[in-house]
């Protein structure tokens, strides 16, 4: 599933094209892709047709498309969460149907002239929707690419990620002395941190050496600060590289592929010398996922034993 880098990566992409540009046309070739939005395609075509996009914003794995407020209507924004294969890509008006294609938008853009925002999707496990904005809890922008401090409903739930500037560094920590769950649960939850998912919460934990099962309660206030600044890194570095591509199902707008998989540490590297100590890295089975860790580097602390000494 795209994590947060590479959504960022689709975001920057869409935001100088679409930002706005008017909405000209809407063909929803597939419902499925529409399983977020409360009506049907025809009513999802007749929302936002006509409209003008305001800025491209993303908050951890979700994207929205703030619209031009109409008269009497609330504020509303396309939101689109990619799934576990979507892809949003930007075309010349008049191409050519794209594999795996669910909806087209046409644009008109003062600057860029005609375009066409696809959304692919092998899988359909992502969605467009129309959703009404609200305004954020914390009354600070609501998110990437973004001014105003307004959300849509649908996304209201997820939490911050920790690139973003809003992001609170005492809400987190307060949140993981709470959390019995394993770590690495933890850092999936969206609702506590966004944007982080199985192969940069592996990346990170490895970089902070921290076992994947470690409670998150018992985790110093050093360990806390230390798998931050990792996540930070870890995240940083992949959206420099443009995201991590294993295969063809996550592009960028241009259908190109990030190459992070290069940097990888742990994750996809069962059985391959740890980049620190050597020591072979393992994969065990993770709440139908893998977790990738370094046994030696990242000591299970239910295996350690105090030190005693011999009468």
């Amino acid at each position: 599933m795209p994590e947060l880098p590479e959504v960022e990566v689709v975001r920057a992409g869409l935001a100088p094209a679409i930002s706005g540009a008017t909405i000209s046309g809407v063909n929803v070739l597939d419902e499925r892709a529409l399983t977020r939005h409360a009506g049907s395609g025809s009513d999802f075509e007749r929302a936002i047709t006509q409209r003008r996009v305001s800025a491209a914003v993303r908050r951890g794995k979700f994207l929205w498309f703030p619209l031009e407020t109409v008269p009497h209507m609330p504020e509303e924004a396309i939101i689109g969460h990619l799934g576990m294969s979507g892809q949003i890509l930007l075309r010349a008006s008049g191409s050519s149907r794209e594999r795996h294609e669910r909806v087209r938008l046409d644009l008109e853009h003062p600057e860029h002239g005609e375009l066409a925002m696809i959304f692919c999707d092998q899988r359909t496990f992502g969605s467009l929707a129309v959703d009404a904005l609200v305004p954020t809890p914390d009354s600070a922008a609501g998110g990437y690419g973004w001014s105003a401090a307004s959300i849509p409903r649908q996304v209201l739930h997820i939490a911050r990620d920790p690139l973003d500037p809003a992001f609170s560094e005492l809400h987190f920590r307060d949140s993981l002395s709470r959390k019995r769950s394993a770590i690495k649960r933890v850092l999936l939850d969206q609702s506590v941190v966004s944007g982080i998912g199985n192969i940069y919460a592996d990346e990170s934990l490895w970089a902070a050496a921290i076992h994947p099962e470690q409670p998150a309660a018992t985790l110093s206030e050093r360990a806390v600060s230390m798998l931050l600044v990792e996540v930070r890194a870890v995240l940083e570095k992949a959206l420099a590289e443009g995201g991590t591509s294993f295969d063809a199902q996550y592009v960028n707008v241009n259908g190109q592929a990030g190459y992070f998989a290069h940097s990888l540490n742990v994750y996809g590297r069962t059985g391959e010398p740890c980049g620190r100590c050597s020591t072979p890295i393992v994969r065990v089975s993770f709440t139908n996922r893998s977790s990738h860790y370094c046994p030696k580097c990242q000591q299970d602390p239910s295996s350690r034993r105090p030190h005693t000494q011999s009468p």
